[in-house]
C-alpha cells in the first residue's frame, strides 16, 4: 500500500472561520430547528449543517490528523451492485492536540435557538483506529506506541466533552460504524489482516470509549449510534449484532443505542435479548434515511412488537436508521421525504408509548 505523505492529505475540513457561511448556517439550522418543534420532536440537532463529513469534521480541527481521500483504504461503500469506492482514510501524522473546540460554538447556537433537548452529535473515537487502519496503520504514522495514541486521543476527546458539558449539553451521541462492521465477516476478515482478532478489538472499544466518557456527570446522557453506513444511499457493511451484541450493550457504559435495523443487512432482533433490564434503551432504526419510500404505521408497529419478543418495550424506542444525509451529497430523499419520515415516527412512536 501506498504511503501518502502529510503534504498530500487533505486538510480543508474542520473549522471554517467564514463569517457569510456562517450566517447562512445560522439561518438554516434555526429553520431546521423551528421545523423539529412543529414535528413534535422531543429533542433537536443541528442537522450537523455545519459540518461537510460526519466526522472529519471534528478530527481535521485537531492536529495531528489528516485524511486520505483519494481511496487508499481496506472499507469500502456498497450498492446492491456490489463496492463502489473506499473510505476515507484517517492518517495521524504528528501527536493529537485540540487547537481548539470544535463542536462547542455550534452547540451553544443550537441551545440558545430552542426549548426542545439540544442533542449534539460526535464522531465515536474507534473511529480513529478502525479508519485509521487499525494497530498496523496507527503505527504507519507519527506513533510507535499505541498507548501513547490512545492517551492522546482519549484526552482530546475528554476536552471536547468537558466544554460541551460546561456549555450545557446534557444529550450528547457517539456516532460510530465501527462496532457494526465488526458484524460483517468481511470486515472481521480485514481485522484479522491488522494482525488483530475481531472479538480482540471489539472489547477494546467499549473500553476506549468508556475511558472517554469516564468523566462525564451523571446528568449527562451518552448514547451509541451504530449502523452499516449511510451516504447517498450506500452502505458499507452488512450482518446482524449477534457477534457484538454482548459487548455492545454489557460492556460500553452508555444509556441508550441507536441501531440501524430498517433493512435485512441488520440482521434479527433476537440479539436485543441481551440487553440488560434496567434503564437502558435501545432506538430502533426502522425507517429508513436511504430512500424516499414512507413506512407503513402498521408495518412500523409489527415490527416493533417483534422486537418486544426480546427486549423489554419500555426499553425500546423508534427512530431513523442512521442522519438523512452524512456528508454533502445527502441520500437519494428530499427533504418533505425527510419531514413526512419524522412525522411518521412522532405518530407511531405517540401511538406506542404514549406521552412516554
Amino acid at each position: 500500500m501506498e504511503l501518502l505523505g502529510p503534504d498530500k492529505h487533505d486538510t480543508n475540513l474542520g473549522a471554517h472561520g467564514n463569517a457569510m457561511l456562517t450566517a447562512v448556517e445560522d439561518e438554516h439550522i434555526l429553520a431546521l430547528v423551528a421545523q423539529q418543534e412543529r414535528v413534535g420532536l422531543k429533542s433537536a440537532t443541528d442537522g450537523e449543517l455545519r459540518r461537510r463529513s460526519w466526522f472529519l469534521e471534528l478530527y481535521m480541527s485537531w492536529d495531528g490528523i489528516s485524511a486520505d481521500r483519494t481511496g487508499n483504504q481496506e472499507l469500502a461503500w456498497r450498492s446492491t451492485a456490489g463496492k463502489t469506492q473506499p473510505f476515507s482514510r484517517v492518517w495521524i501524522d504528528g501527536p493529537i492536540r485540540r487547537r481548539q473546540p470544535a463542536i462547542r460554538r455550534a452547540f451553544a447556537f443550537l441551545r440558545d435557538a430552542t426549548e426542545l433537548v439540544p442533542k449534539v452529535t460526535m464522531a465515536s473515537p474507534i473511529l480513529l483506529h478502525m479508519y485509521g487502519g487499525g494497530d498496523r496503520g496507527i503505527l504507519e504514522g507519527h506513533y510507535d506506541d499505541l498507548d501513547e495514541f490512545w492517551a492522546d486521543a482519549t484526552a482530546a476527546y475528554r476536552a471536547e466533552i468537558a466544554e460541551l458539558v460546561d456549555a450545557g449539553a446534557r444529550y450528547i451521541q457517539l456516532d460510530s460504524t465501527a462496532m457494526a462492521m465488526l458484524c460483517d465477516p468481511e470486515y472481521r476478515d480485514v481485522v484479522r489482516g491488522w494482525g488483530r482478532d475481531p472479538d480482540d478489538v471489539l472489547r477494546e472499544y467499549a473500553g476506549r470509549i468508556n475511558d472517554v466518557i469516564a468523566e462525564v456527570p451523571p446528568d449527562v446522557q451518552i448514547t451509541v449510534h451504530e449502523c452499516r453506513g449511510n451516504r447517498e444511499g450506500m452502505f458499507a457493511a452488512e450482518g446482524g449484532y449477534d457477534p457484538v451484541a454482548e459487548v455492545l450493550f454489557n460492556a460500553v457504559d452508555v444509556d441508550g443505542y441507536f441501531l440501524e435495523y430498517d433493512t435485512a443487512r441488520a440482521g434479527t432482533f433476537e440479539p436485543l435479548r441481551l440487553l440488560p433490564k434496567g434503564d437502558k434503551v435501545v432506538v430502533l432504526g426502522l425507517v429508513s434515511s436511504k430512500t424516499p419510500m414512507l413506512e407503513a404505521p402498521d408495518d412500523l408497529r409489527r415490527r416493533i412488537e417483534e422486537a418486544s419478543q426480546f427486549a423489554p418495550l419500555d426499553q425500546l424506542a423508534l427512530g431513523p436508521q442512521c442522519g438523512f444525509a452524512s456528508s454533502v451529497k445527502g441520500n437519494p430523499l428530499t427533504e418533505d421525504d425527510q419531514w413526512r419520515k419524522l412525522e411518521r415516527i412522532v405518530d407511531v412512536a405517540t401511538a406506542v408509548w404514549g406521552g412516554l
